[in-house]
């Protein structure tokens, strides 16, 4: 995955995707919190991790998301990768067809998984050079969550 981390395939079959607990929002909260600089806060009213006063992950606020789920900052390419190896855990809605995302089931979810994906997001959201806003397929720009 051109220094992706495997966040699907093997290690989903590895985990058997279909028996896994899932995770709860508590354990993101507390996932998150692992990382440099991560704090718990707001975006659209719904609780969220940032990081630098940038978005990393929120509870989706757009009511195409399917309850249950996290929306995780990812660049678009990654995002491609992760929805075609693992279409059970990753997938994404026209709304957020545009955004630097994807969206995650938590229900099929583990820990390590997760570590794995906030990790992914936070080197994306830090990554010298990188947006202080985000853009959707439009062109418009959205206001710093």
């Amino acid at each position: 995955m051109n220094g992706v981390p495997d966040l699907t395939g093997d290690r989903c079959a590895m985990f058997g995707v279909e028996t896994m607990p899932g995770v709860s929002l508590d354990a993101v909260w507390e996932t998150g919190a692992t990382l440099p600089g991560v704090v718990r806060s707001t975006a659209y009213g719904s609780p969220a991790l940032k990081v630098g006063g940038q978005l990393m992950a929120c509870v989706p606020t757009n009511k195409s998301a399917e309850p249950g789920s996290l929306m995780v900052r990812v660049d678009r390419n990654d995002r491609q990768t992760l929805l075609a190896e693992a279409p059970e855990l990753y997938y994404i809605t026209d709304h957020y067809l545009g955004y630097d995302a994807v969206l995650v089931r938590l229900e099929r979810l583990n820990r390590e998984l997760l570590h794995d994906l906030l990790a992914m997001a936070h080197r994306f959201v830090t990554r010298k050079g990188a947006r202080r806003t985000w853009r959707w397929a439009g062109g418009r720009e959205k206001a710093k969550a």
